[in-house]
């Protein structure tokens, strides 16, 4: 089984009984909206989406791990989505589920582990990933990891009475070495 070490956090295959504890563990920060929030998921619905991980993961579309910190307590889960083998590109997904452990570093190191994988195993030659204008830590975060600003979608969420923008980030193979070499 795949298993991604890093210093605080290591990636590994998501059992059932993790999608149903981030399901459990999710947390909407009020204080810091990022998004829209998610009402509703059931154990039914954490089912679904343990079944929809194994397809795409069957079909090579997706590669979802777990994020777990050293003592194998699951906080998270890190996608690489919409895998294109023919254009060698993807985008990429995280959470983490409680807000204890964010900003606390966990969720760079995860993305920091799979980037690699991708980079370095997978031969993706680009990652694309996007967010909304009032989501700082993802926007620090993905610059920290050497993604670049490409485009900005002009007031196109309503989110909480107002319009935000979205940004979309790219990272290519060749800035991914360079950054990875400053981390």
């Amino acid at each position: 089984m795949l298993k991604l070490q890093g210093k605080d956090v290591y990636l590994a295959a998501l059992e059932r009984q993790d999608c149903m504890k981030l399901c459990k563990d999710d947390e909407y920060d009020f204080a810091n909206p990022t998004g829209p929030i998610l009402f509703g998921w059931s154990v039914e619905n954490c089912n679904e989406w343990y079944e929809e991980i194994q397809k795409l993961l069957k079909e090579n579309v997706n590669i979802r791990l777990g994020v777990f910190l050293n003592d194998g307590t699951v906080i998270g889960d890190v996608a690489l989505q919409g895998i294109d083998e023919k254009n060698r590109s993807c985008t990429i997904g995280l959470n983490i589920a409680k807000i204890a452990n964010r900003n606390r570093g966990y969720g760079t190191e995860a993305v920091k582990l799979i980037l690699d994988y991708g980079f370095q195993n997978l031969g993706i030659e680009r990652v694309a990933a996007d967010t909304l204008e009032i989501n700082m830590p993802a926007q620090k975060a993905l610059g920290k990891l050497g993604f670049s600003l490409e485009g900005r979608a002009r007031q196109s969420e309503y989110f909480r009475g107002n319009r935000y923008d979205r940004l979309y980030y790219g990272l290519l193979a060749n800035e991914w070495r360079k950054a990875e070499a400053q981390l």
